[in-house]
């Protein structure tokens, strides 16, 4: 079963296998062209085709309309015997399930079905948290707050820590999370990272949905992640016990770091930047405290497009003569793509992106260094709303969404216009904006 419920795990053992799929429903069977009216039928088959085949059942929205009631199997290798886990609550979706510790239980992710299901996918703020099913006495058992969102968890190597993320239930539809860690003996949890409203040099918090599936070092203290940080998405170093954060691919010139897997403490990660197509890479994680420089070695590199530049544009919206507002004083960033000089002027391709809280970071877009080749300048806008530049940019797009993220695009207006390099005041180059999803709302606003 893909999207967030999504969970594929071995037994400490390698005896089981531990995963998720959809809760199956009797289907009725259907009319055959022998069937002889008003002859005597099975009752079960009276019972499926009383109406039941035309009643909806609610499932869990965008791209998982076929998701309705997940369910958690075990395939047992010894034994070639597959089961269903019991006495997980009914109210309950169970999913980005793993062992225990000593492989007598489960922990899983339970999102609420109440008050609705829809929307999942697009929507980290739903009511979920991370249960703790002990096979042998059936008892579930709740380890993270009642009436938060809390998903991934990652169990440390030595099995005496469990990772999270937790964010709050309502508000924006995705948003800054804290990083939260359970000592799994005494149950007692501390946060390790809180939200970050405003952001840092060193660090502006945490944006991604999911933790690698080996994130852990073999120390069991350090965890590698990546998360967008303001217009890139760079690896980060989390102290469990410092709470500390090490940035440690931030003076990279690619724009985006993904972990693929920690292991033993080899890092194994993909990096990219708008005109260069995804390297794997690879380093080892140096003892505590030594991570900085951290020498990658690649494994397969790709070359750089030729011609192609990009830079990150900083602005500073201006207030159009009403009153200065928190809102109005927070800088939002661009990226801007560049195609070689000798195809000057450019036209400029303006794209806000979609969400409407989301982000453009500096990652490789095929279309997007394809249009550069073909002579056009692409500026990506990361509007005041977008993820990576803290939960206080996040809440100051509430209600002003078809405002605040058109005014930001406006490339001759308030907004941008105030980058002569990019667009020069009275120059005649042709401007297109586009945009999907919410960007194309954006886009029409802009363009009205």
């Amino acid at each position: 079963m893909p999207g967030p419920f999504a969970c594929l795990a071995w037994s400490h053992s390698e005896a089981r296998l531990l995963y998720v799929a959809e809760k199956s429903r009797p289907k009725p069977r259907p009319p055959s062209p022998w069937d002889v009216p008003g002859a005597a039928r099975l009752v079960e088959e009276d019972e499926d085709e009383g109406g039941e085949q035309f009643v909806y059942h609610e499932d869990w929205g965008e791209a998982l309309s076929t998701r309705s009631v997940p369910v958690l199997c075990v395939l047992d290798l010894a034994s070639s015997s597959l089961s269903v886990l019991e006495n997980i609550p009914e109210h309950l979706s169970p999913g980005q399930a793993l062992w225990s510790p000593d492989d007598s239980g489960v922990v899983f992710v339970g999102w609420w079905h109440e008050p609705f299901r829809l929307g999942l996918r697009a929507c980290s703020n739903r009511r979920s948290g991370i249960f703790h099913l002990d096979l042998a006495s059936g008892c579930c058992e709740l380890l993270s707050a009642e009436c938060g969102a809390a998903c991934s968890p990652r169990l440390s190597p030595d099995g005496q820590r469990l990772l999270y993320l937790e964010g709050t239930v309502g508000g924006p539809h995705r948003q800054c999370l804290r990083l939260r860690m359970l000592t799994w003996q005494t149950r007692q949890t501390v946060t390790v990272l809180e939200v970050v409203q405003e952001p840092t040099e060193a660090f502006a918090g945490i944006y991604t949905e999911e933790l690698p599936l080996r994130c852990w070092a073999a120390d069991s203290r350090r965890v590698v992640l990546s998360t967008p940080q303001r217009s890139r998405t760079d690896l980060l170093l989390v102290d469990t016990e410092a709470a500390t954060v090490t940035n440690l691919t931030a003076e990279s010139p690619e724009g985006c770091w993904e972990l693929l897997t920690l292991q033993w403490d080899l890092l194994v990660a993909t990096c990219s930047a708008p005109n260069r197509p995804p390297s794997l890479v690879v380093a080892v994680l140096p003892p505590a405290g030594q991570e900085l420089p951290l020498c990658w070695v690649p494994v397969e590199d790709a070359p750089t497009v030729p011609g192609v530049t990009w830079k990150t544009l900083t602005v500073q919206p201006s207030c159009n003569g009403q009153s200065r507002t928190a809102h109005s004083t927070q800088t939002f960033e661009a990226l801007l793509l560049s195609p070689p000089n000798s195809m000057a002027p450019h036209p400029l391709v303006v794209c806000p992106h979609g969400g409407p809280h989301a982000v453009f970071d500096a990652r490789w877009r095929p279309s997007m260094a394809a249009l550069c080749q073909l002579g056009f300048a692409m500026l990506l806008v990361n509007y005041r709303g977008s993820l990576g530049f803290g939960q206080a940019s996040i809440t100051s797009l509430l209600s002003r969404v078809g405002e605040q993220d058109v005014a930001d695009t406006q490339v001759r207006g308030a907004g941008l216009g105030v980058l002569d390099g990019v667009l020069p005041r009275g120059s005649e180059v042709g401007v297109l904006i586009c945009g999907c999803s919410t960007g194309a709302a954006s886009s029409g606003a802009g363009a009205a």
